[in-house]
């Protein structure tokens, strides 16, 4: 096994040390490559044409056409009173050809007019969505660099432990074949190394597995190495973050658009029971003469219309639009709170993990005092392998904790600026 990892770190010196990513370049990345963002981004651009899609019914239509047609028999006609030897009038040719241009317009349409500002609402809806979702990949980015950062400080802590249980059982080898110490105590260091190979072995696995993870987030290769950043500064308790939340946060916004235009659904409901007025515009031309003689016609209409029974359907459709108001309305209010709740249990995270993080790195200094001064009194010959062996262990223990600690610190910081709206914003 000792050899499988000599030459395991020899390849690995020998390729090269990967380049460093740092937390913003990997950020960075993440805005310009994830797929996630992406996709959002084009649902957007789809939704930027809601209130050109609204204007498209108002805006007058223009259409053109054209026919032929292949009649079995001509039909031509003599109008009375006209003078001799006027050729008759061709009403029906062999081969009749046409054209049509017509032109319509809304001139009082009030159902149209919520329509257009609801469609606007509706892709202020849409951008804070795809800003809510930025912000979450970011989030979801950031904690796969701390995570990977840790495991990567966890590995070295490791790897300085297997060192040490490797020239210990190679100092314990010689004191046995010398008789100084039992068969137990050599035993003892073969199984500590042992034991520091496999914790390495799983240290470097999941320490793979969370760069792989974070690479597919930016959508890159996984040969980089990452740093571990320092804990994410956080504003003072004094601050009013539920305050900032609620006007920071694109979901919070985003409930309240939800329901100005759940209000304007329900008011175009409302006008849907207003008369429309249009106006139309036609004009054709034909080889055909007809009965007046004219090759071309055109007509001017302006029409009305007003809907005075429609089976009901008006009044279900009102019903609906008022139910998903109060919806909306609910909607927007549980966001509200959750977001406000979010900011406090965030805030006591945070509390939490510095108190936690302040008390390993307490211990951690203890453990590497008494680590030290073992290791001293083993050397005198006061202290035994095991102690020694003891106090190394703990040691690592107490190093892998701190940074467990130091992680989850990190991370409650970064919890504690997403739900105050305060993280990634731009």
């Amino acid at each position: 096994m000792i050899a499988l990892l000599a030459v395991t770190l020899t390849l690995s010196a020998a390729a090269g040390t990967p380049p460093v990513l740092t937390l913003d370049e990997a950020l960075q990345a993440a805005r310009q490559n994830n797929l996630d963002l992406k996709i959002a981004r084009a649902r957007l651009e789809q939704s930027a044409l809601l209130s050109r899609r609204a204007w498209a019914a108002y805006l007058p239509t223009v259409s053109v056409g054209g026919s032929y047609t292949r009649n079995g028999n001509e039909i031509a006609l003599s109008l009375p009173g006209t003078p001799p030897g006027t050729p008759p009038i061709v009403i029906q040719p062999f081969d009749q050809f046409g054209a049509q241009a017509e032109v319509r317009q809304a001139i009082l349409a009030p159902s149209l007019w919520p329509a257009i500002r609801n469609a606007g609402i509706a892709e202020d809806v849409a951008e804070l969505s795809t800003e809510n979702a930025r912000r979450e990949i970011l989030f979801a980015v950031a904690q796969a660099y701390f995570g990977a950062a840790s495991l990567q400080e966890a590995i070295r802590a490791t790897q300085f432990l297997l060192e040490v249980n490797t020239a210990r059982e190679a100092d314990t080898k010689k004191r046995f074949e010398a008789g100084t110490v039992t068969k137990v105590a050599l035993l003892r260091s073969q199984l500590d190394r042992t034991r520091a190979e496999q914790d390495l072995v799983r240290s470097r696995n999941a320490y793979a597995s969370a760069k792989l993870a974070l690479a597919t987030l930016i959508q890159r290769d996984a040969e980089f190495s990452v740093e571990l950043p320092p804990v994410p500064s956080v504003p003072s308790a004094e601050e009013d973050l539920a305050k900032q939340a609620l006007e920071q946060r694109p979901d919070v916004a985003a409930s309240r658009r939800n329901l100005d235009l759940a209000l304007g659904r329900r008011q175009g409901a409302w006008f849907a029971y207003a008369p429309s007025v249009g106006f139309s515009g036609v004009y054709r031309i034909s080889n055909a003469a007809g009965f007046a003689g004219r090759n071309d016609v055109w007509a001017l209409t302006l029409s009305a219309q007003w809907v005075l029974w429609d089976g009901g359907v008006r009044e279900i459709n009102l019903r609906e639009e008022s139910a998903r108001v109060a919806e909306a309305s609910a909607q927007r209010k549980q966001t509200e709170a959750r977001a406000t709740e979010e900011v406090a249990r965030a805030r006591l995270e945070y509390e939490n993990a510095q108190a936690n993080l302040a008390k390993a790195e307490e211990a951690l200094s203890l453990a590497r005092e008494t680590q030290r001064l073992t290791e001293i009194s083993f050397k005198a010959g006061v202290a035994t392998y095991l102690e020694v062996a003891d106090a190394n262990a703990a040691l690592t223990g107490t190093e892998v904790g701190a940074i467990n600690e130091r992680l989850q610190t990190s991370l409650a910081a970064l919890r504690l600026l997403r739900s105050a709206g305060l993280f990634a914003r731009e």
